[in-house]
């Protein structure tokens, strides 16, 4: 009650006594920002068999139930009053009957449980960026998380007092039973729900204990912080911060949105350059350019693939019994270490994993073989772990933003690199524009392609059009607004559907776009706009990997595909003509001026154009 009572704010008070008296749990624990207090709710992960220790010190392992291991979209709705307010996609539902709905499901489900109250900060604690949020949970799995993710708050709610605009974080696992390593995993996954109410800035979860559901500092926060940004003319969106040295010395700040597991976090991980953020980023206009910080102060990273020779600086920090980490549904063996799919190792016989006791072969209930570790298996560790980490993390300020990359999974269209002409082009054809392949990351069917603008559309909290707009007024606002890049690691040779890309190569196109934001490169104007030049591209391979980059290879990466142009413009028409919400025209003018492009190319040179006839 101290704790409470020390930070001068009513509305915090109710809200604390509001879940109290809902939830009815049998204690509560107020966490301020001291160590010791974060010690506790470690310790009570352990103690309530949320999360058990390893072989490596303050390692331990974490298991969702089986069938809860990913983004639950279907269960995932925005409560509004208006009915009509979002696209069918984004799944709305009325107010007034979802909070019915989960306060219902809320009554008494704390019984015999300690509920955590607990304060961060989405952004550095001393920015004007900083959004100060309260977690309520009785999951300590799920606040030992967030303490390693995420900047604690206690302070900012105190100096902020009354004037605290703070996110509501309400989250119960519901009722527990025994899985695998004898962890507690959830037992309703029938009523699984997360409910996001704008109105109120309050997200709901309950009966998950996923991260992607339950930490609500992440995607769920990230909703109400799209909402909030929309109102106020800046930017929250599903993007990375990394810099990169450029030529002579000068080190570039990029941001890039990409779907899960289309190489985001990879991306930030390439040697030789640093990560400031791996998921969300807060953008503001500072006037003669776009600054950023990183939401987050961690990451929650898919570990499948990680291994020493393809992710040194990951594999690293994971293997540091120095470093404080939470794995997720990955192998425990009898020994107490783990592993992951992709380890570079050879698979282990037997052991625990999600599905509970394994060994090879063992199949699921439809007859399929269970791999040693889910596909979408985490791990939480703080960015600061990390050799690579940007010492500019906590920087108040921000980093000034010089490029922006879109990129996903797309086999037969965009070439590895390009720039836009512009901010509005490039937030039209390579932002609004982004296509990818379905991932293990969300419950469903993988492998579907998807239009996902932005790398945002599952957590957008406003209509489509209308984010395309502000994304459109913030550049148009903006004196020197970050030049727009799409980069694609998964285009494919048509005949022997083998990458043409190399795990390695998408250092190639970062340190491309670092020098032609500083002038520093050369570029081929195509109708979709700005490729790099033969020549600067066998330079930066010859420097950075010591590979021989050969015309053949230019050609099979750069080429123009018209007929593939045009059927993704001809898609992306009937999605913005008959599906969004408040379309710009200018999004129309834009598309259909480069289909006229890419017309004038084909009926000059044919279908498939080798870059060096452009």
């Amino acid at each position: 009650m101290e704790r409470l009572y020390n930070i001068n704010n009513p509305e915090l008070h109710d809200t604390v006594a509001k879940f109290i008296e809902l939830c009815q749990p049998s204690s509560v624990f107020v966490a301020s920002d001291a160590p010791a207090d974060w010690n506790y709710i470690r310790q009570s992960a352990m103690r309530n068999h949320e999360e058990s220790p390893l072989k490596l010190k303050n390692h331990t392992v974490h298991y969702d139930a089986y069938g809860d291991q990913g983004r639950d979209k279907k269960n995932t709705r925005y409560l509004l009053d208006d009915p009509n307010y979002l696209e069918p996609e984004l799944n709305q539902m009325d107010r007034n009957r979802g909070l019915d709905e989960m306060h219902g499901l809320m009554n008494g489900i704390m019984k015999g449980k300690e509920m955590f109250v607990c304060f961060f900060s989405l952004g550095p604690v001393d920015s004007q960026y900083a959004i100060p949020c309260l977690q309520i949970t009785d999951s300590a799995y799920v606040a030992h998380s967030e303490h390693i993710l995420y900047r604690t708050g206690y302070r900012l709610f105190e100096r902020h007092g009354r004037k605290a605009k703070f996110f509501r974080l309400i989250h119960s696992e519901g009722r527990t039973s025994e899985g695998p390593l004898g962890l507690m995993v959830c037992d309703n996954l029938d009523s699984r729900r997360v409910y996001i109410d704008i109105k109120d800035e309050t997200v709901y979860s309950v009966n998950t204990q996923y991260g992607g559901n339950s930490i609500g500092m992440k995607k769920l926060a990230m909703r109400l912080a799209i909402n909030r940004a929309c109102s106020e003319d800046w930017l929250t969106e599903h993007m990375f911060i990394m810099s990169v040295s450029a030529r002579y010395g000068r080190k570039v700040y990029l941001t890039g949105a990409f779907p899960s597991m289309c190489g985001k976090t990879s991306t930030t991980m390439v040697p030789g350059e640093s990560i400031l953020g791996d998921d969300i980023a807060f953008l503001r206009n500072a006037g003669d350019c776009v600054r950023a910080v990183n939401v987050e102060k961690g990451m929650f990273g898919v570990i499948h693939g990680i291994n020493p020779k393809d992710d040194e600086l990951q594999w690293k920090a994971l293997r540091d019994p120095q470093n404080e980490v939470i794995f997720s549904n990955v192998l425990v063996k009898p020994d107490g270490d783990i592993y992951w799919d992709g380890m570079d190792k050879e698979i282990p016989e037997k052991g625990i994993n999600h599905s509970g006791v394994w060994q090879r072969g063992k199949k699921d209930p439809a007859g399929k073989e269970i791999p040693v570790s889910h596909k979408n298996a985490r791990f939480s560790i703080s960015l600061d772990c990390l050799d690579n980490v940007d010492m500019r993390l906590e920087d108040p300020v921000g980093v000034k933003v010089r490029g922006m990359i879109y990129g996903g999974r797309d086999s037969d269209t965009w070439v590895p690199v390009e720039e836009a002409f512009d901010w509005q082009h490039g937030i039209i054809t390579k932002g609004a524009s982004l296509e990818s392949e379905t991932t293990a990351a969300t419950l469903g069917q993988p492998g579907v392609m998807t239009f996902n603008p932005m790398s945002n559309l599952d957590f957008l909290s406003v209509p489509v059009g209308t984010y395309v707009q502000k994304n459109l007024e913030f550049g148009a606002k903006c004196q020197n607004p970050p030049r727009i890049f799409s980069v694609n690691y998964f285009l494919k040779d048509t005949e022997s559907d083998t990458y043409l890309n190399t795990k390695t190569d998408k250092h190639i196109w970062l340190k491309w776009i670092a020098n032609r934001v500083h002038e520093d490169a050369d570029a081929v104007r195509t109708p979709t706009g700005m490729i790099p030049t033969f020549g600067d591209l066998k330079e930066i391979f010859k420097e950075v990997s010591g590979r021989n980059y050969s015309q053949e290879d230019y050609v099979r990466q750069f080429s123009f595909w018209a007929q593939s142009h045009l059927h993704k413009i001809d898609r992306l028409l009937v999605l913005y003509r008959d599906r969004v919400k408040n379309t710009p025209p200018v999004l129309f003018e834009v598309m259909e001026a480069q289909r006229a492009r890419i017309d004038d190319l084909r009926n000059r040179k044919g279908d498939i154009v080798s870059p060096f006839d452009l």
